[in-house]
């Protein structure tokens, strides 16, 4: 029974759930504010949670009825496999077939922390969890609240980001709340979320590791520990059916179209004026995402700040959120800065291709 914690009320289109606001402090978390959106999740609820990458949309992994409540909530294709999300090393042998030896190590290194790990999948894993595929993407969230929250509800939580399909991931709870309100049980507010990219995603399921996706585990970090680990071909191209959430469709896009002004400085800030100037003279309102430094020095109708270009961190936490805050303005278009790809660069310039569709423009060139 959910009885109290929601309610169905007729809504625009069919009927819609009252969603429940849940206020935790990470410092000082209230077990019984915990026990109560586990109960949620137990009964077959979805409940949206702090990460330490970005929110997840959380449902028992376990239960079919209760991931196809995730993909509806989202509008997600169905092909678009789910992570699932354990609070111990334990719960890993019970959803994979076997563990191998770079598992193993990346597991003592970055577990708890952003890094998912693609296995073969056992039995009890359903497959509308993996979109069919004989793998399964797992990883051990670095939150007090997630850890809490995923070890009272006694199951894995499989959890995408909490956001409408296609748009910017949410980094704290008003970010969801836009998005979910009416389609999801209840929303669990930490505050916001440290790093803002999702987590990196390695398969180990081929003779050699492949980085899947980038995220806050680095590409560098990665072959730190293992050695060799290739770089997926669908990180600069949409093909194929998905083995990982990321992979596949435009993903964290505002409302506004996106193009992407990629190289060296100065040249990428010659060509975001000249583009700038270009579109306004068409009478367009332009928008301009850039790091601290470029947009303190270039004009534009709209601009937004993601970070300091000397601490890619700060970009990587702020994306998101400057995303989208543009869908608040009137922006036509939006002209973002590209940045190096070391380090955790290449999340950020992955999850920037994505929202601008792969609409690039190469300064260098």
């Amino acid at each position: 029974m959910l009885l109290g914690f929601f309610v169905l009320i007729p809504g625009k289109g069919g009927l819609l759930l009252d969603t429940r606001m849940l206020k935790i402090n990470p410092e000082k978390p209230d077990m019984a504010l915990i026990g109560a959106a586990a109960g949620v999740l137990r009964a077959g609820g979805i409940v949206a949670f702090p990460t330490e990458t970005v929110y997840g949309l959380g449902g028992n992994g376990l239960d079919e009825a209760a991931v196809a409540r995730i993909f509806k909530a989202k509008g997600r294709p169905a092909d678009n496999p789910l992570i699932l999300h354990i609070a111990t090393l334990e719960e890993l042998g019970l959803l994979v077939r076997e563990i191998p030896p770079a598992a193993q190590k990346l597991s003592r290194a970055f577990w708890p922390g952003p890094l998912t790990l693609v296995l073969p999948r056992s039995e009890k894993v359903p497959d509308i969890v993996t979109g069919g595929l004989d793998t399964v993407a797992v990883r051990m969230p670095d939150h007090v609240i997630a850890q809490l929250l995923i070890a009272k509800a006694g199951v894995p939580i499989a959890a995408p980001s909490a956001n409408l399909s296609g748009r910017p991931s949410p980094t704290d709870a008003a970010a969801v709340w836009a998005d979910m309100q009416g389609r999801i049980d209840m929303v669990v507010d930490g505050g916001p979320s440290g790093i803002g990219v999702e987590s990196t995603v390695i398969d180990l399921t081929a003779a050699k590791p492949v980085l899947l996706r980038p995220g806050g585990v680095t590409l560098e970090e990665l072959r730190a520990a293992l050695g060799e680990v290739s770089l997926c071909g669908s990180l600069t191209a949409e093909t194929g059916q998905p083995k990982s959430p990321g992979m596949k469709y435009t993903h964290y896009a505002p409302r506004a179209p996106v193009i992407v002004v990629e190289g060296k400085q100065p040249a990428v800030a010659r060509v975001l004026e000249g583009e700038i100037k270009t579109y306004r003279a068409k009478g367009n309102c332009v928008g301009l995402l850039a790091t601290r430094q470029t947009a303190r020095r270039i004009r534009a109708d709209v601009v937004r700040e993601m970070g300091d270009a000397a601490d890619l961190f700060s970009v990587a936490s702020g994306l998101f959120s400057a995303l989208r805050s543009f869908d608040d303005t009137p922006v036509d278009v939006i002209l973002a800065e590209g940045v190096s790809e070391e380090g955790i660069g290449l999340a950020i310039m992955n999850r920037l291709r994505k929202a601008a569709g792969y609409r690039l423009i190469h300064a260098d060139k």
